[in-house]
């Protein structure tokens, strides 16, 4: 039913659809930025095709004629504008840009009718305003959503290459990322957040959520340089050495702790290009040590835990150090307390308050310590034979500590060598 005003259509105004779109074209190039940007070749045919196609939608379904085929050919090219990365609300501002432009030569043709009939309008107009723009962003989120997955799944391609060490030339050239000289090649490890165990929320739902926040970080913290490969429980990063300097891989990892809402424990090791391979392996290694360490969160590198990492090597000498403590497995509170003791740096107090138990029971079971293995805590010689019996005995017995879920207070970790952090 058509909208009369003053006995004449209320749409009227509209009906000059080839002067109403040279009118809001020369809006557009005036008021949208976008428009400002393009050449003259797209305003006369991109942007003057689409605006005469919205006006002819907005008068068919005022008329009731169907307008299903100009909607279709409409979220093509919105299909196209999302691949040429238009943005979305400059889109979405230009559509209620010539809406409230036709409004008001409506409104002032009618400005002294009957105000039931502007308010009939309105609603027609805001029907008209919805299917446009609903029709315009169902069409572009789900091209980007397709451009998206396609980058991801050309950016999965080349982090396999540079871990696997094969060329990169065609899969860099298509997922438009340079393959830097030289990487600080990262393992990392995402424990488990507590909501991932709450019988009133959908766990694997609350794991994807965990990783997205942590690539988001990622992303708005390096671009598109940093390369990853990473799951629900962790994975590799590839950041480029001159994207980065190492002293901010720190800061990186904080970083990306708190978009997780975990505390995530990673390792480094620098390489140039063709040595990704042997260095992501010995992250991995590395950051499998820490954990076994139970060490707390944080970035690890290489020449922070060298020693440990060569006492873990298999061999005899492992075996036999890991042999140190076998007295003990018939008394886990004598080795409990070792273990807490050394990894408190041999403070007794700090030691019993973490034990519930007397500073003198702790010298007492530090005292059959001494008996049974015949290595006392309190002689340096001891003490050092202790921490790496400690240390290797943890890959020994196959013992992994339980993980971090979420910024738990300080726990005692394994005994750990001093060493001097490196460059």
């Amino acid at each position: 039913m058509t909208i009369q005003l003053n006995g004449a259509p209320m749409w009227r105004p509209l009906r000059d659809v080839p002067t109403l779109t040279g009118q809001l074209v020369d809006h557009f190039l005036d008021n949208v930025a976008v428009c400002r940007t393009l050449p003259g070749d797209a305003i006369t045919g991109d942007v003057t095709s689409v605006t005469r196609m919205c006006l002819e939608i907005a008068g068919g379904l005022i008329d009731g004629a169907e307008v299903t085929g100009k909607l279709d050919r409409l979220s093509v090219i919105a299909q196209g504008w999302a691949r040429e990365g238009v943005p979305i609300d400059a889109i979405l501002h230009a559509f209620h840009e010539g809406l409230r432009l036709s409004l008001e030569l409506v409104h002032e043709a009618g400005a002294q009718s009957d105000p039931g009939a502007l308010v009939d309008g309105f609603r027609t107009s805001m029907r008209i305003s919805d299917l446009l723009c609903t029709t315009v962003t169902r069409a572009y989120v789900r091209e980007h959503r397709d451009v998206a997955a396609e980058h991801h799944t050309a950016v999965h391609t080349l982090v396999s290459m540079l871990l696997a060490g094969r060329p990169t030339g065609t899969a860099a050239r298509e997922c438009g990322v340079p393959v830097a000289e030289a990487y600080s090649v990262l393992a990392l490890s995402l424990p488990q957040h507590p909501d991932e165990h709450d019988p009133r929320f959908d766990g694997a739902v609350v794991a994807r959520r965990k990783l997205r926040r942590v690539q988001t970080a990622l992303a708005q913290h390096c671009g598109e340089r940093a390369l990853s490969m990473l799951s629900v429980d962790g994975g590799t990063l590839l950041i480029p050495a001159d994207l980065l300097p190492d002293d901010a891989l720190d800061t990186l990892i904080e970083n990306l702790s708190q978009a997780a809402r975990v505390d995530i424990s990673a390792a480094v090791v620098p390489a140039a290009t063709a040595g990704i391979p042997d260095a992501a392996q010995r992250a991995h290694e590395v950051l499998d040590m820490v954990e076994r360490l139970a060490c707390p969160p944080g970035l690890f590198r290489f020449g922070d835990l060298a020693l440990e990492y060569q006492l873990t090597r298999p061999g005899p000498g492992r075996a036999r150090l890991g042999e140190l403590l076998t007295p003990l497995e018939a008394h886990p509170d004598l080795y409990e307390t070792l273990r807490v003791h050394l990894g408190n740096n041999l403070n007794r107090q700090r030691t019993a308050r973490l034990l519930h138990i007397h500073t003198n029971t702790v010298d007492y079971r530090l005292r059959r310590v001494a008996q049974l293995t015949g290595l006392d805590p309190g002689q340096s010689t001891g003490l050092w034979q202790l921490r790496s019996a400690m240390i290797a005995h943890s890959f020994q017995s196959g013992h992994t500590p339980p993980r971090t879920t979420h910024r738990p207070p300080p726990r005692p970790a394994l005994p750990r060598f001093p060493a001097t952090r490196s460059a």
